[in-house]
């Protein structure tokens, strides 16, 4: 199994779940509790659990919440290798959760927006690894010349790339156009269908994935509980995968990222991408099952 180097964001999680409608300028009961996130590091973590060879490259604050991140990491078995910010917090991303499941996101990168081209360990660029870029990290101005330079590293050392759209948001005020024209030559391009729509103008999934053919050989974009689906370039097919049934925590955040953890190995090692579909949506459907974005370091 290929070695899979993620580009990506820390975080911590901060999870407030409303029990009832929000009271404006007034308390409303909620569950809050904080759990390790940021869309890169999670990725790695599922990765490791699914036995792959995973190291994290990013960057955290000098406080002890960036501490706990970082041995969090280590806890699942990735080579964290984590630049620490003397200036800059541990990112934080704030999840509100109304009493109807609706999910609101307020992000603070923190250190994350300050990761350099010098942060990039240089040996872990070899021609038997895969790198995988978050969406955050390039849409994120002040991160993106180090997101780039890792992908031009990739492209000149002969691994294999994926990238993921991030959210749909943000990567609309970045651009479709730009964000395309950074990701040149990436094999794989990771989207759900708002991002899609993003990217292509398109709302049906179908025909946005073999607009974005155009760009990547390979289009996978995750339908939420329709499931998700792949297209290639100068392939007709369009293979779709059903989501597993599943019962979500109400807690639960970080099943696009399990996802892409679990195509990717199989992927990798030359699987019918309908296998990998199957196998990501397993993993999805298991983060789905658990609080926060990663899994029970206690289950491992």
């Amino acid at each position: 199994m290929a070695r899979v180097v993620v580009i990506g964001d820390l975080m911590t999680d901060s999870v407030a779940r409303a029990f009832y409608p929000l009271a404006r300028g007034s308390d409303t009961p909620a569950s809050v509790l904080t759990y390790g996130g940021g869309s890169g590091a999670n990725v790695a973590a599922w990765l490791a659990l699914e036995g792959a060879e995973a190291t994290f490259v990013g960057r955290r604050g000098s406080d002890i919440t960036g501490r706990t991140r970082e041995m969090e990491l280590m806890g699942y078995g990735v080579d964290s290798r984590l630049v620490m910010d003397p200036e800059r917090a541990t990112g934080t991303c704030v999840v509100m959760i109304t009493h109807r499941g609706d999910r609101t996101m307020l992000s603070d990168p923190g250190a994350n927006a300050r990761l350099q081209p010098e942060d990039l360990p240089r040996d872990v660029f070899a021609p038997d690894g895969h790198l995988h870029v978050s969406g955050y990290t390039l849409i994120n101005e002040d991160s993106r010349r180090a997101a780039r330079m890792a992908l031009r590293m990739a492209r000149e050392s002969g691994m294999s790339i994926s990238v993921d759209g991030g959210s749909h948001a943000p990567l609309k005020r970045a651009g479709a156009e730009n964000f395309l024209d950074w990701t040149n030559g990436a094999r794989l391009l990771f989207a759900n269908t708002d991002q899609a729509e993003v990217l292509t103008g398109r709302d049906d999934p179908e025909a946005a994935a073999k607009v974005l053919t155009a760009w990547f050989p390979a289009v996978v974009i995750k339908l939420g509980d329709e499931g998700a689906l792949w297209a290639a370039k100068g392939r007709d097919e369009i293979i779709r995968v059903p989501a597993e049934p599943v019962e979500p925590s109400p807690g639960s955040i970080g099943a696009g990222d399990a996802f892409m953890a679990g195509f990717l190995p199989l992927w990798l090692s030359g699987k019918h991408p309908k296998d990998a579909l199957a196998r990501a949506q397993h993993l999805a459907a298991r983060a789905l099952h658990m609080p926060g974005a990663r899994p029970d370091l206690g289950d491992l």
